[in-house]
């Protein structure tokens, strides 16, 4: 087995400066990548992202969590040699390296489950079972928001983030068209994206935007609204919410949630406000890293497969098409 230690670096699990491995049973060795390769006898990484696997030796999973354009070869090799792979999002940068991976996994009976950490919370599972048992009746719309201060995250050609094609949406909206999957239980059918820099230049600089808002048209009509930006000044304000014939729900709004009412005699929340995604999420990256051991172990289905990973970048693709273009994209425009 074999674990990256993670570190926080423009809201993503990223592989650091240290690898712990596992591998047959052995006691747990820690390598110094300073070197050209890291090596635990039975996985060996190489600096360039490459990896190698040494004959005969025992081992069952990976965990991928490096710069997205390393994802395809990394989990081929690692799939190919037996290992369940569990794999940061995006999947890959494209919609064929992520049908790739998914035919590699396919092609060996080994899982590559795709690390969507806001599947692994109980709220988000708490929306799908309200919208899949009927409870909120049709369902009509519905939001995403996330917002946060990026504005200091690090990004140039040098770095791997600045090489994405419109890093806010293959890096961080890809959470919130995957999430509205999952709650609503329903296939995007099109996708209408604008962007701007409100702001912070540097983001324009390599072709990115600071502020993003997207109306997708669901499977049955509904139609789904996402908005995200690189700033917020008081701190890390993620929400989703339902609308439904019956009844209306809400993730998100709590004593912690950087957002006041001016309404008369409503309080301002308690605070403190939440810092960072590591904070917030804490409890859903160990349900995710759980849960992926359970998948491997065979004692339950992997609930972010190979397809939503496919899908979700269908869906980033569209939006970015739509934004370039400044016109709807119907999924079918994207080959799967």
């Amino acid at each position: 087995m074999l674990f990256s230690s993670f570190h926080a670096h423009a809201g993503l699990l990223v592989v650091s400066a240290l690898f712990v491995g596992c591998a047959g049973g052995r006691d747990i060795e820690r390598a110094d990548p300073r070197g050209t390769t890291i090596s635990n006898g039975a996985l060996t990484f190489a600096t360039d992202g490459t990896i190698t696997l040494a004959p005969g030796e025992a081992r069952e999973v990976v965990v991928i969590a490096s710069p997205p354009s390393t994802h395809r070869p990394l989990a081929e090799v690692a799939l190919a040699a037996g290992c369940h792979v569990v794999v940061e999002k995006p999947l890959a940068l494209s919609v064929a390296d992520a049908a790739a991976i998914a035919a590699a996994s396919a092609q060996s009976g080994r899982v590559a489950m795709v690390a969507q950490n806001y599947r692994f919370r109980r709220q988000s599972r708490a929306m799908r079972d309200l919208v899949s048992s009927g409870s909120l009746g049709p369902l009509l719309g519905a939001r995403i928001s996330c917002r946060r201060d990026l504005r200091d995250a690090w990004i140039s050609r040098r770095d791997w983030r600045g090489k994405m094609p419109y890093p806010y949406l293959l890096d961080m909206a890809i959470h919130h068209v995957d999430l509205l999957r999952m709650i609503t239980g329903q296939e995007v059918a099109e996708v209408y994206a604008d962007g701007a820099v409100r702001g912070f230049p540097v983001f324009a600089k390599y072709g990115d935007v600071d502020t993003a808002v997207g109306t997708l048209r669901l499977a049955d009509g509904a139609l789904g609204a996402i908005t995200a930006a690189r700033h917020d000044p008081l701190g890390y304000d993620i929400r989703a919410e339902l609308f439904g014939s019956k009844d209306s729900i809400s993730v998100g709004l709590g004593p912690r949630t950087p957002i006041r009412s001016v309404e008369p005699g409503v309080p301002a929340p308690a605070g403190p406000a939440w810092p960072d995604f590591l904070d917030r999420f804490r409890a859903a990256y160990a349900a995710e890293l759980a849960t992926f051991i359970r998948v491997a172990n065979g004692d339950e289905p992997s609930p972010c497969t190979e397809r939503d990973g496919v899908e979700a970048l269908r869906i980033a693709e569209a939006a970015t098409r739509s934004l370039h273009e400044h016109r709807p994209v119907r999924l079918e425009e994207i080959p799967a």
